[in-house]
Formats: structure tokens, C-alpha cells, sequence
């Protein structure tokens, strides 16, 4: 059986929405997932009992899926489950996301659990290579997206981030806490003509934290004046794929779904 562990956003909706057995749906106390009702929610001080309940539902693989802020750590709600735990918990709230995200898949494993990525549950959300779009980039977009490898690289050095805006002008913009919806509806005009460049940091963890785009990123890609999105190929989500064309192909936008260069 499977158990999704729930953030915000669509994805974890889209996630059991498209799986043929609903799954166990888990959340972190005030961070309740978008459209899903939660079957379990936990604290972190008590990662420890939801570990106990979850073999006790019959579960044996976990799903992180959906964004979440590192919640604050209180003593007083730690139960006896999770004491012997809190050194490794400590160690991920310290770390960047990417080290994080590591501690807790080890935390899951070494509990006997086996951790899918949401890419490995719906193999649909990672769209094939190419350019879906009717319309293509252009020689241009091929610069820019090769600025935003380099600009990949060095989020991953400080892992932070996995998206950016790069215009003809620079590198207007990196993708912060909020998300890159959040940075496309900041954007000024210095972007316009300028592309949405989205991947993975390079050697990151894929089972979680995998970047996602959908119908809204294409809206506000649309409304900041960009000519286009590119995405790594079998590296960043498609939510409602047929939808997200629709909306690009109705502004003039393109998809570029790009192999990244070696």
C-alpha cells in the first residue's frame, strides 16, 4: 500500500487523482495539501508515531510529494517514537533542501519503508522530449537556455531553487522560498522576450522535490511577457499536460522540453 506524505500545491492531488487505488494521505499540521483531505496528520515532533500508524495501515511505500515549509521543532510535543530520532531530524532542518530531503528518505528506508518519487507512481507526469508547442524557440532561447545551466549549477551549489528567468539583458530574476509562480508574478518588464528556464539541481535527490509547472506557470509565464518555458527533460513535472499546451498555444508561448547538455 502506498501513503503519499502531502504538501501544498497540486501535485499531491494530482497524484492520487491519477493513481487506480487511492492512496493513504499523511500531512504536516498546518500544511494541509490543495483539494486532497488528509487521512492522517502528524507533527514533526511525532515523525516517529506516523511511522508506527503507517505499518500499522499496512503500508510499505512512502510518496513525498508537494511543497513544504520546515516546520519549527517544540520539545514539549516530542513523543517517545521520535525520541531517538531527534539528532537526524536536527540534522535535516539544518541542512539546504536538497540534504534535507536525504536525511528523511533515510529515515523512511531504515524504517523499512520503500520511497517512490511521484514520477515513479504516475510515469505520465515526466512528458517526452521535444517541443509540444506550436510555437518553436528560436536560436535566441538556445543561448539563454545554456545561461540557465550554468545558473542551475549554482543554485545546486547553494541549494536553493531549481528555476530562473534569463532575459537578453541578464539573469532578472532566481526562483526564492515562494516559488516560481511567486517569482514570474514579480517580474518586471526587463524580463519580457526573455525565457522560464526550469530543472533539477544537478545531483539532487529526484525522489521528492522534483520541479513541477502547470497551467498557472504558463499564465503567469504569459502575463511577465516571456517567449517561452524550457524544462529539463525527464527532469521536471507536467500537472495537467494537455491543459498547460492549451494555455501556451493560446498566448504564443512555447514548451521546450530539452535534453540537457552533458
Amino acid at each position: 500500500m502506498l501513503a503519499l506524505i502531502a504538501g501544498r500545491g497540486a501535485l499531491p492531488t494530482v497524484v492520487a487523482e491519477t493513481l487506480p487505488t487511492r492512496p493513504i494521505v499523511c500531512a504536516l499540521e498546518h500544511v494541509a495539501p490543495t483539494d486532497l483531505a488528509p487521512d492522517h496528520v502528524f507533527r514533526l515532533e511525532k515523525v516517529g508515531g506516523l511511522l508506527r500508524w503507517l505499518k500499522a495501515q499496512g503500508v510499505t511505500q512512502i510518496c513525498m510529494c508537494g511543497a513544504i515549509r520546515r516546520p519549527e521543532f517544540e520539545w514539549r510535543q516530542l513523543d517517545m517514537a521520535t525520541l531517538l530520532m531527534v539528532p537526524r531530524i536536527f540534522r535535516a532542518l539544518r541542512r539546504g533542501d536538497d540534504g534535507a530531503l536525504r536525511i528523511v528518505i533515510a529515515m523512511f528506508e531504515d524504517a523499512g519503508f520503500e520511497v517512490l518519487a511521484a514520477h515513479e507512481a504516475v510515469p505520465s507526469l515526466l512528458p517526452d522530449a521535444g517541443v509540444p508547442t506550436f510555437s518553436q524557440p528560436s536560436p535566441e532561447a538556445d543561448r539563454l537556455a545554456r545561461i540557465g545551466d550554468d545558473v542551475s549549477a549554482d543554485q545546486a551549489r547553494d541549494d536553493l531553487g531549481q528555476a530562473c528567468i534569463v532575459a537578453r539583458s541578464g539573469i532578472p530574476a532566481r526562483e526564492g522560498e515562494d516559488g516560481t509562480d511567486a517569482m514570474l508574478r514579480a517580474a518586471g518588464q526587463e524580463v519580457k522576450g526573455g525565457i522560464l528556464y526550469k530543472a533539477p539541481k544537478p545531483g539532487q535527490e529526484r525522489r521528492a522535490d522534483l520541479p513541477t509547472i502547470g497551467p498557472d506557470t504558463a499564465r503567469n509565464a504569459a502575463e511577465a511577457g516571456l517567449a517561452g518555458i524550457v524544462i529539463e527533460a525527464d527532469g521536471v513535472m507536467v500537472l495537467n499536460f494537455e491543459e498547460t499546451l492549451r494555455r501556451l498555444d493560446a498566448e504564443g508561448l512555447f514548451l521546450w522540453i530539452r535534453e540537457r547538455p552533458e
